[in-house]
């Protein structure tokens, strides 16, 4: 009897340790700053007003740019082979503001655009931001939408 018991014992240990040492741990979610330097960003879709603006020739050279953003709040926008007039090529600072719901840019994305801008969404492979941009030959700003992924 008492060997039947201690191998009750036993089996219950076992079961208990089993079960307590599959549990997964959940990592901690990802910052924003974390999602947005952790790869470099190619331009995917547009959208003016909410119409589709992605295959428009007048922003042909914003859609073969790369933007980069480091975790020391610096980065680079590299142009592809159409160039923008002016060029958005070259250094910039960023930062997030309004409780990191807005990206702010030492300098713009698109030509006739400014440098801050309402992230829209962000996460591991996308990141969507919005700006009024005054796209000549129209003096009026409208809300422009960008998308960027991985």
């Amino acid at each position: 009897m008492q060997k039947q018991n201690f191998i009750l014992v036993l089996f219950a240990a076992a079961f208990l340790t089993a079960g307590t040492s599959c549990q997964k741990e959940t990592a901690a979610p990802k910052t924003k700053t974390e999602l947005l330097t952790q790869a470099s960003w190619k331009f995917s879709t547009a959208s003016a007003s909410g119409t589709d603006i992605t295959m428009n020739p007048a922003i042909a050279c914003i859609k073969d740019d790369v933007i980069t953003f480091t975790s020391s709040t610096t980065g680079t926008i590299t142009e592809g082979t159409i160039v923008c007039s002016p060029t958005t090529a070259g250094n910039f600072t960023w930062s997030l503001q309004s409780s990191e719901t807005q990206l702010q840019m030492s300098s713009g994305i698109y030509p006739a655009g400014a440098g801050l801008f309402t992230i829209t969404a962000l996460t591991e492979t996308s990141l969507t931001i919005t700006q009024d941009v005054i796209i000549p030959p129209s003096s009026t700003a409208i809300p422009v939408s960008a998308t960027y992924t991985h």
